[in-house]
């Protein structure tokens, strides 16, 4: 993918996430169980890319990284969102991520950390409103997921498979 002139882009880490203004591309990479999730307002073209890792902070004594958590992360995404000129009511949602990464291993022993963050986010996004327009989720490699603050347009890239627009 090439970039047009004047596009910056961004690089969301794991545990994080970045909120811009069109004409910016945001992108995170390594999302095995890890959920991207990509909100967008096309009326201000303000948009935010969260990268969770854990579904729920509520088992968790000790918070340092809310945007960690799927049910953390989220609403702090849209307040800076809000804070940039978007409108928390119009947002929509595109998702990627969720992989089940250690195939094989003894039932008892797999947490489905995956399915369990990709139930989450939609768990969240449903109670404040927010629809999902598109998903990528589970299966069993990773991904890399970027988002285009210009048209709203999430592509994902996953080893030995085309790209993919959702």
């Amino acid at each position: 993918m090439e970039l047009a002139k004047g596009v910056v882009e961004i690089q969301v880490g794991i545990a994080d996430y970045k909120v811009a203004v069109s004409p910016k591309r945001l992108i995170t990479l390594g999302l095995g169980s890890c959920v991207g999730v990509a909100l967008y307002d096309s009326n201000s073209r303000v948009g935010g890319l969260l990268h969770i890792m854990l579904p729920d902070s509520t088992q968790f004594s000790n918070v340092n990284k809310p945007a960690k958590f799927a049910d953390l992360g989220i609403p702090l995404m849209i307040q800076e969102i809000r804070k940039l000129g978007g409108n928390p009511s119009r947002l929509t949602a595109k998702l990627a991520g969720g992989a089940q990464m250690f195939s094989g291993l003894d039932e008892k022993f797999v947490l489905n950390i995956g399915q369990r963050n990709s139930a989450m986010v939609k768990q969240v996004l449903a109670k404040l409103s927010i629809p999902v327009l598109a998903q990528e989720l589970g299966g069993n490699r990773g991904r890399t997921m970027i988002f285009d603050t210009t048209n709203g347009q999430v592509t994902i890239r996953t080893i030995g498979t085309p790209l993919k627009v959702i």
